[in-house]
């Protein structure tokens, strides 16, 4: 075999092991959204996709943790106040920091109840997703935001539609009232 054969046969054995390469090689990663979808899935919930609103509501969260290095749901104000933008009727937060990778934090919250009640929110449709590091660069902080869907605005909530009826029960029998004229007591009035 001459030169030319020998380097068209090196040639097309390396475009051959590339290929093998290729098709060996593992999936590239699901992103953040992926992964929290997918445990979802497992459990019986939608999937969810990342949002700009969200991820910028974590993103804040996680850089006010990191600049304080505090974990602290609290770090930029309550959440309530900070996902209000998100116009979401049902949202969640988790935090963490230590792991710099979202694939580790994502399993600490897994196996944390609060944080794996959150990440399975009824109905949630959407995810922001933030990490941020600390000023010495040794502590990654993460902030998950998980909500449902917009609310339209000036749309009432059904909660308008039906009066609020509250039920006081006593727990112990009351003692016999004291003769008070009263021969029927019906919403705190006397008749």
């Amino acid at each position: 075999m001459g030169t030319r054969g020998t380097t068209m046969h090196g040639v097309v054995g390396g475009l051959v092991a590339s290929l093998l390469l290729l098709v060996a090689a593992p999936a590239m990663a699901e992103s953040p959204a992926e992964q929290i979808s997918s445990f979802r899935l497992k459990h019986g919930e939608v999937r969810v996709v990342r949002d700009a609103t969200l991820d910028r509501i974590a993103m804040d969260q996680a850089r006010a943790m990191a600049a304080k290095d505090d974990l602290s749901h609290d770090a930029l104000g309550p959440f309530n106040r900070r996902v209000a933008p998100a116009g979401a009727g049902r949202a969640a937060e988790n935090i963490a920091y230590g792991y710099d990778n979202f694939e580790k934090t994502l399993g600490q919250w897994i196996d944390s109840s609060g944080h794996r009640k959150n990440l399975l929110l009824h109905n949630a449709s959407r995810v922001g997703i933030a990490s941020a590091k600390n000023a010495s660069g040794k502590r990654t902080y993460w902030a998950m935001v998980i909500a449902g869907d917009y609310e339209p605005k000036g749309k009432k909530k059904n909660k308008d539609k039906e009066p609020l009826v509250a039920v006081k029960r006593e727990t112990a029998p009351a003692s016999k009232p004291k003769s008070s004229g009263c021969h029927v007591k019906l919403l705190s009035l006397c008749i």
